[in-house]
């Protein structure tokens, strides 16, 4: 390609969109990277804006922007997960109990944040067995500095994952076959408080499964490498004082791609601008769930 043009991108509010523009010119990130290095200081403060963003996040941006699939992985991923009968995650299964839309949009305007404890009272009140949180819904909650990035302004408010609200210590069983590959500890407020990864095989192709929230019989279900089995106890539901500061629940995601996260903690929101992106790293969970469309109306 021809050399890159950085003032296209030196200074801009959104680096996402101006990644998207020169990655449509032909450019790839480390081309990018090493040009604005190569220029005057606003250029150079470019460079380290980008390179304290999550670097396979950008590479799948610039993919989407080439024309190219956000990740190389999800063709697999979406065959695979088409072919198999996962195991139930709960028992009852959400699928076939009573359930209830936990809509953030001001739908129900008596229920609670999911942040305040006042919300346990008021679950317990509406008579169901699961309360049913839904994918790439907008949450308002998410606006905090935490839920930003030095690449744009935009927060990351879109959830990339399904919750399932039940009592704390609701067993959880693992609706695929995997390995341990993380057990964490996400301390941060309003983080996942423990946390299990799964890597799993799409016929060679590794994708991953997230269960956040969790309580601290983790670490004697479980360990880092362990094999588990489909229908395998791996969890339960963890209380406030353990699941980062949230009523009890689940928050579960697939993603295709670990991108450069390596210490056991996962994105369970992205931005709205790069839903494209984000709906290609974490695909639908429901793929694996199986829970009727309706139930999150």
């Amino acid at each position: 390609m021809s050399e890159i043009n950085i003032s296209q991108i030196v200074g801009q509010s959104d680096l996402y969109a101006a990644l998207r523009k020169l990655a449509g010119q032909g450019a790839t990130l480390p081309a990018v990277l090493a040009a604005l290095d190569s220029g005057d200081a606003a250029a150079q403060e470019t460079a380290q804006r980008l390179r304290a963003v999550d670097q396979g996040l950008l590479r799948a941006v610039m993919r989407r922007g080439a024309g190219l699939p956000a990740i190389d992985a999800e063709p697999a991923v979406l065959a695979h997960l088409a072919a198999l009968t996962p195991a139930p995650m709960f028992a009852p299964d959400p699928a076939r109990a009573k359930t209830i839309a936990l809509l953030t949009a001001g739908q129900i305007p008596a229920m609670p944040a999911f942040s305040d404890r006042a919300f346990d009272a008021w679950f317990a009140a509406q008579g169901v067995t699961y309360g049913l949180g839904a994918y790439g819904e907008k949450r308002s909650v998410y606006q905090t500095a935490q839920f930003a990035d030095a690449a744009s302004p935009e927060r990351r408010t879109i959830h990339t994952g399904i919750d399932v609200f039940a009592p704390a210590m609701t067993p959880v069983f693992s609706p695929l076959a995997g390995r341990v590959k993380y057990l964490t500890y996400n301390a941060d407020p309003l983080d996942y408080g423990h946390t299990l990864i799964l890597e799993h095989d799409a016929g060679g192709v590794p994708f991953y499964s997230l269960y956040g929230h969790l309580a601290g019989t983790l670490l004697k279900l479980l360990a880092v490498g362990d094999s588990v089995s489909a229908g395998q106890h791996i969890a339960d539901l963890g209380d406030w004082h353990e699941n980062g500061g949230w009523a009890a629940h689940l928050h579960f995601q697939i993603m295709t791609d670990m991108l450069d996260q390596t210490g056991g903690n996962f994105y369970g929101v992205g931005h709205e601008s790069l839903w494209d992106v984000w709906s290609s790293i974490c695909i639908d969970p429901n793929l694996v769930m199986q829970i009727p469309e309706r139930r999150f109306l």
